[in-house]
């Protein structure tokens, strides 16, 4: 099963968006975007919530509560 991280850089690679494009829409850096994907930190809620509407996907799967 993928993680978290594993599924955001591929969600984020299937939008054909770069990490700073990310970054940008999340109010962060390039780097916090990376520490996300590569799994050394975790999103706060509110920042959570934000990549589920960007990427249009539900926060359950990016958990892997659903496929």
């Amino acid at each position: 099963m993928k993680t978290f991280g594993e599924k955001l850089k591929a969600l984020r690679k299937e939008k054909a968006m770069s990490r700073l494009q990310l970054a940008n829409m999340l109010c962060t850096t390039q780097s916090t975007v990376g520490k996300y994907e590569r799994g050394e930190l975790q999103t706060s809620l509110e920042t959570l919530k934000l990549i589920c509407e960007i990427l249009d996907v539900s926060a359950d799967y990016l958990l892997g509560l659903e496929d």
